[in-house]
């Protein structure tokens, strides 16, 4: 959430900001619906020192008709004072649901587009695989080699749910393990998160539980409850400490999070509904950290370097998006997504998103009051949050199998991997 101190003093800036992401805000309402509150603010207060002055003035007065007419004044100041703490109660319920709608502002230098095609491709590492033989896709591969059971998961929960099985199981513990240790060689905390969250959590952080559009709606929610299923542990590890006030010299705190991720995919593309590219449930390893302001693009920087060291390391090529205004999610000031080069994509082959990295400044931090302050400072502030993919085990399982396939239908296993896998080669 924008503060609206901020979005009162740039009011060109922020209406530019949301035509620039494609969202549809009212921000001039914002400040009327803020003159509106100061004006109830002072107009109660006034009224309270009013109703603080009758009794003294009571107690004093000696003629009974004046005495009267002060207890009558006293009686309508209270109701007068309820009606307008009603009223004020009322405008800042409808201001914060306006600023609600704003999506946080946009570091400069990302890229202005309104899809997609707008992203800017920073870097490229590794060369896609040219292939001696017809390569497959990953949904081939995995029936050939009995790795999943795609009529069995949509039989027991529906379409774009499935059953991992015999390698690709251990493939999946395996890239578990391999984020794991590289995220706690570089100091970050481990920690299983609930794969459920309150509603307002999920606000918190960004998300649209209550979305009335199921063409547009990602969440799964509980029935009977405020209870929702996690789409990424970056709504669990940015509600751990929500309402809170953290310790300036332990910042940054750096989480790394293990997950189920459960979203509708409402409205997904097409072509990507096909086997494990975008499914309904995954396994995700999720970084999170909690910084000063000052940190935080640096911070970003190391999580996107995190991401790259993960998916060199597995030997996969792959490409480094800065994404536009028009793709970044509202929480985000600025995204990087990774690509990881899948031939099985497209009709020969085309770059899938992997993993993305976001900072997020203080947006999810207002909403979910999390503030820092050193010993001995006077006032706090809001931290900066940051999330970022170590790795979603199903994208990652998709580049791997398509990229380390072999002409007799046979697939190896990335070097990294082999301790967890117990094998180099998987095979029917």
């Amino acid at each position: 959430m924008l503060d609206v101190a901020f979005v009162r003093a740039n009011l060109d800036a922020v209406k530019l900001n949301c035509a620039n992401r494609c969202v549809v805000a009212d921000v001039d309402r914002i400040v009327t619906l803020d003159d509106e509150r100061k004006r109830l603010i002072t107009e109660t207060q006034k009224k309270q020192q009013r109703a603080n002055e009758v009794p003294k003035l009571i107690a004093k007065e000696k003629d009974p008709t004046t005495k009267n007419q002060l207890i009558a004044e006293g009686k309508t100041l209270r109701e007068e004072i309820s009606a307008l703490e009603k009223k004020q109660k009322q405008i800042e319920a409808d201001l914060d649901a306006v600023l609600m709608t704003l999506p946080n502002m946009t570091h400069p230098d990302a890229p202005i587009g309104q899809t997609s095609d707008a992203n800017r491709v920073i870097k490229k590492v590794g060369e896609p695989r040219n292939f001696d033989f017809p390569p497959k896709d990953h949904v081939a591969l995995v029936e050939a080699l009995d790795l999943a059971d795609f009529e069995a998961g949509a039989s027991v929960a529906g379409q774009k749910f499935y059953f991992l099985k015999n390698e690709a199981v251990l493939l999946e513990l395996a890239l578990v393990q391999y984020a794991m240790q590289t995220l706690l060689a570089r100091g970050f905390t481990p920690i299983i998160t609930p794969d459920l969250a309150r509603v307002e959590v999920l606000e918190g952080i960004g998300f649209m539980p209550r979305d009335p559009n199921p063409e547009t709606r990602q969440v799964y929610t509980i029935a009977d409850t405020d209870l929702c299923l996690v789409g990424t542990a970056e709504i669990t590890l940015g509600g751990m400490h929500r309402h809170q006030i953290l310790d300036t010299a332990k910042l940054p705190l750096k989480y790394v999070g293990l997950s189920h991720c459960f979203r509708t995919e409402a409205g997904a593309p097409g072509r990507d509904t096909r086997g494990l590219y975008r499914v309904h449930q995954f396994t995700k390893v999720e970084m999170f950290a909690y910084c000063l302001p000052e940190q935080s693009e640096e911070i970003h920087l190391e999580l996107l370097a995190i991401e790259e060291q993960i998916f060199q390391g597995l030997g996969l090529a792959y490409q480094v998006i800065d994404t536009c205004t028009g793709d970044l999610g509202g929480p985000a000031y600025r995204k990087y997504d990774l690509e990881a080069w899948m031939p099985g994509r497209g009709t020969g082959g085309e770059y899938g998103e992997v993993t993305s990295t976001s900072n997020c400044t203080d947006f999810q931090a207002r909403r979910l009051n999390i503030r820092c302050k050193a010993a001995g400072q006077k006032g706090t502030r809001f931290v900066h949050t940051l999330n970022g993919t170590a790795v979603a085990c199903t994208r990652a399982l998709v580049a791997i199998l398509e990229n380390y396939q072999n002409a007799d239908g046979s697939v190896t296993v990335p070097e990294v991997l082999r301790p967890w896998v117990g094998k180099e080669r998987i095979a029917r």
